[in-house]
């Protein structure tokens, strides 16, 4: 191919925005003509790799749009601290079926006890899955939520959360809502009713959300839409944040023994 030929090429393929056809197709016609492929296995060899690098750019895509945390993944969950239940449902929740089927995880325990890595360890695995995902503490989602009422744009702020397939709401039972937060929240939660997923940490357990909805009725609906559908898990043992301090005082106080001596 002459230089100009190439040029031309380059000028066609940027139009037509296939980047990596763009950058390989050079080394690829060397190993083609090298190999004596025809054209039909040169054109494939390219759009293979096109197809295979758009999806490792849409996965980067989903993983900065998700918000997750990048250091609460599955590789560095503690397994041998989760109980045996938890540890034997979160490789089915890696696979995304229940996302598939609009159900919803909710996970539960004091604080400190890895609530929210685990709900974040799932949804890093839905990420590489191609799951569009949403990380966001429940007090901001809230906010968000009654800020678009107040625009007269919550219709409009519910269908942009419906592009997710998995909203985790995290630390709900740290919001306490007055009426007019109450009823976003409540209006969110049966928006995606049997549709999108809804993944959601809580300190408090079913019996204290009165605390949250501030309504009988509203949270017996609220935790009735929620579970209907749902996988719980429920966190119990030490706290973990509080095992990490004692450790960092003992290293510390090992640390000042030595220069004692």
């Amino acid at each position: 191919m002459t230089a100009a030929n190439s040029q031309g090429l380059d000028v066609l393929l940027r139009a037509l925005r296939l980047p990596t056809i763009l950058a390989q197709h050079g080394e690829t016609a060397a190993i083609a003509e090298r190999e004596g492929w025809g054209f039909e296995k040169f054109l494939q060899a390219l759009c293979e790799q096109e197809l295979s690098d758009r999806e490792v750019r849409r996965i980067e895509r989903l993983r900065h749009t998700s918000r997750l945390p990048p250091d609460k993944t599955a590789a560095t969950l503690d397994l041998a601290r989760l109980p045996t239940k938890v540890k034997r449902t979160l490789p089915a929740l890696y696979e995304g079926t229940f996302v598939d089927a609009g159900e919803n995880v909710l996970a539960f325990g004091l604080p400190g006890r890895g609530k929210s890595h685990c709900l974040c360890a799932v949804g890093h695995e839905l990420v590489s899955r191609g799951y569009s995902v949403l990380f966001v503490p429940a007090f901001k989602l809230v906010q968000d939520l009654l800020v678009a009422k107040r625009a007269l744009a919550l219709d409009r702020e519910i269908r942009r959360l419906d592009r997710f397939d998995a909203v985790l709401c995290d630390d709900i039972g740290y919001v306490q809502q007055d009426r007019e937060e109450m009823e976003v929240l409540f209006t969110f939660l049966a928006e995606r009713y049997e549709r999108r997923t809804v993944m959601i940490t809580s300190n408090l357990v079913f019996s204290q959300w009165d605390k949250i909805f501030k309504d009988t009725l509203t949270t017996a609906a609220a935790i009735d839409r929620l579970v209907h559908h749902a996988t719980i898990l429920e966190l119990t043992g030490p706290s973990f944040r509080g095992d990490a301090a004692n450790r960092r005082n003992r290293a510390a106080m090992d640390a000042d023994a030595k220069e004692t001596k």
